[in-house]
């Protein structure tokens, strides 16, 4: 008997070994610290380029590598202290409205390897960077998915032609006043058949008859899950618009968001775009300058105007309840400049609802004025009976009030806002409005010389428990220890290359670290199961073939066996896990997956080949 490789099992170790070098090879470079500059809206054009370049050679800092890619600029620097000088140097002469800068972090490997390969990306506690952990106020969520239908129910009476209604908001209530019971119920009748998430109950009172309404525990589940989603959908869209790479964003629980930002360097930066609840609304005025005097002296308000005061000057306005444009209408926005008056602008780029209203709107008031609103939620902390207590209230004021000279759709600007303030708005109006208010309760910060040393420990653990290992078996097993050996290097290699291949990429933690380890050590038991199986067949008078084919054949069942179950727990963590423990659970999965094919396959054509086709009485084993 012979053990003799097919020819198909020999290409497929080869091809997964070389497959597995080229992925795995970036990481050997690793990556640089960088400034991307791209502009906020359009291409990269050259003048940019010439600009960026200039910053940085008139601040002495002359050691740069430059790539463009796409529609931005990367400028590399030898180490981190000389990419914040880099960064400073590059915002003086650029214009925050008009063009991002943000830190970065990107591949040092060669251009022919960076064209189909990337390296692992790092976690927070081997890069450094920012850790978040945040509250969704999902209180506020439900109100303002109620609130939302009182303008649809007052445009509904409207149509109706019922006079005398009231409707509003009111202590976690939508609350309909009818003068008659009819309309009431004819009402009521309407509501029911447009609107079943909600619950209604009808109460008469005095000489009113009402309509009170809240969500069904059904919608209010779903309100909850998806105000969860579309904050974290919100927050993955500002981080990149930030320019940061490979951030962790997940769900913990059923009201918190961990965001894990590696890499990130200006932690008070992110933690102000994160949890900036900053928005716009479009009003028409209301009255004239009149009744705007008397309202803020407290006169009577109509019902349906509000009071607002202007930004600066702190003067009195009378703007119509009802909005014409809100943030979540707005699907497209960038900073720039206002070709007339000069000045930063924000260029608007509607949705087809928040187009619909806009047209409708002009279309009734070319020559009336329109203003814009700039909401903000912000965090208080006030004193109740001697005790701090934080609250959260919105900032309102008008920022600009312009005449409608034509009829407005689908795109048109805003101005009266200065260049920081347009950069900021057009990067939260891009990347959508939160849907709950979000309160940042845990803040950590790993420096990057911690996550240099954490690399440095992580990696010198690893290679020095490889080594031993590879020590010992080849010790122990002699020739067949140098192949289980060779084995393990591979395992290594490929779990390095799955981790590292587009696509994947996943992030590479201190307990990815760990999980690697381990499967290093659940490879070797695989072999020694069949190093210790092909030695009591030769120990039992088998032949020098016969043994080596048995020793596999039958130490596969156990080897399979232990693997599978060790691989439902790695699964059952990564599912329930959260954070590190997934980045554990990934790795064992990849590692338990490859060390069964580098354990049984590889080791194996290894072991025919060298052994297989040979008349032997001994082994070294």
């Amino acid at each position: 008997m012979t053990n003799t490789n097919p020819l198909w099992k020999v290409l497929l170790l080869a091809g997964a070994l070389i497959i597995g070098i080229l992925f795995a090879l970036p990481n050997v470079f690793g990556n640089d610290p960088a400034v991307q500059v791209s502009p906020s809206d359009g291409p990269l054009t050259q003048s940019l380029v010439t600009t960026v370049k200039n910053a940085l050679t008139n601040a002495g800092i002359t050691d740069v590598e430059y790539r463009e890619e796409g529609d931005r600029l990367l400028a590399l620097f030898p180490d981190t202290d000389e990419q914040l000088r880099g960064r400073d140097a590059i915002r003086e002469v650029t214009d925050a409205g008009v063009t991002n800068v943000a830190l970065h972090l990107v591949s040092a490997s060669p251009a022919w390897l960076r064209s189909f390969a990337e390296p692992m990306y790092l976690g927070l506690d081997l890069r450094g960077g920012v850790h978040f952990l945040m509250d969704v106020d999902m209180d506020a969520a439900l109100a303002t998915s109620e609130q939302r239908y009182v303008s649809d129910w007052k445009r509904v009476v409207r149509g109706e032609r019922i006079r005398g209604t009231n409707i509003q908001y009111r202590d976690g209530e939508i609350v309909a006043r009818f003068r008659s019971a009819e309309d009431r119920d004819r009402m009521l009748a309407n509501f029911s058949r447009n609107t079943p998430e909600l619950f209604f109950t009808p109460r008469d009172e005095g000489e009113f008859f009402y309509v009170d309404a809240t969500l069904t525990e059904a919608a209010e589940r779903e309100e909850r899950t998806g105000a969860l989603q579309q904050n974290i959908v919100t927050l993955r869209n500002r981080i990149n618009e930030l320019g940061v790479a490979e951030p962790v964003i997940q769900q913990q629980g059923t009201d918190r968001i961990v965001v894990q930002l590696p890499g990130v360097q200006d932690p008070a930066k992110a933690r102000d775009i994160l949890g900036a609840t900053a928005t716009l609304e479009y009003r028409l005025v209301y009255g004239g300058e009149t009744d705007w005097a008397s309202a803020d002296q407290g006169g009577p308000i109509p019902t349906d105007a509000r009071l607002y005061q202007r930004r600066g000057s702190g003067a009195p306005i009378l703007l119509q309840r009802d909005v014409i444009v809100t943030g979540d209408q707005i699907k497209g926005a960038s900073a720039g400049i206002d070709q007339q008056s000069g000045g930063p602008a924000v260029f608007v780029q509607l949705d087809s609802a928040g187009a619909r209203n806009m047209l409708e709107v002009t279309q009734d008031n070319v020559g009336n004025p329109m203003a814009v609103v700039y909401i903000e939620k912000k965090k208080f902390t006030n004193l109740v009976d001697g005790v701090e207590v934080d609250e959260t209230g919105d900032i309102e004021e008008v920022i600009s009030v312009a005449t409608i000279n034509d009829v407005l759709s689908h795109r048109f600007q805003t101005t009266g806002l200065s260049a920081q303030e347009a950069a900021d708005i057009s990067l939260l109006l891009r990347s959508g409005a939160l849907k709950a208010p979000i309160q940042i309760v845990e803040e950590r910060t790993v420096g990057p010389n911690l996550g240099k040393a954490n690399i440095r420990q992580g990696f010198m653990a690893a290679v020095i428990g490889l080594a031993i290992v590879v020590v010992f078996m080849a010790i122990y097993y002699r020739m067949f220890g140098v192949i289980a050996g060779a084995a393990l290097v591979i395992n290594v290699v490929l779990i390095i290359a799955v981790l590292s291949a587009p696509g994947l990429q996943a992030t590479l933690t201190l307990p990815g670290i760990a999980g690697i380890v381990l499967t290093t050590g659940m490879a070797v038991d695989a072999n020694v199961l069949i190093f210790e199986r092909i030695r009591e067949e030769l120990r039992a008078g088998r032949s020098v073939q016969v043994a080596i084919n048995a020793g596999y054949e039958k130490a596969f069942v156990t080897i399979a066996d232990a693997n599978i179950t060790t691989l439902i727990a790695a699964v059952v963590l990564f599912s329930m896990g959260t954070g590190s423990i997934k980045g554990f659970a990934i790795t064992l999965c990849i590692g338990i997956l490859t060390s069964m094919f580098t354990a049984i396959f590889g080791s194996r054509v290894i072991v025919n080949a060298l052994f297989g086709n040979r008349r032997l009485t001994t082994l070294p084993i």
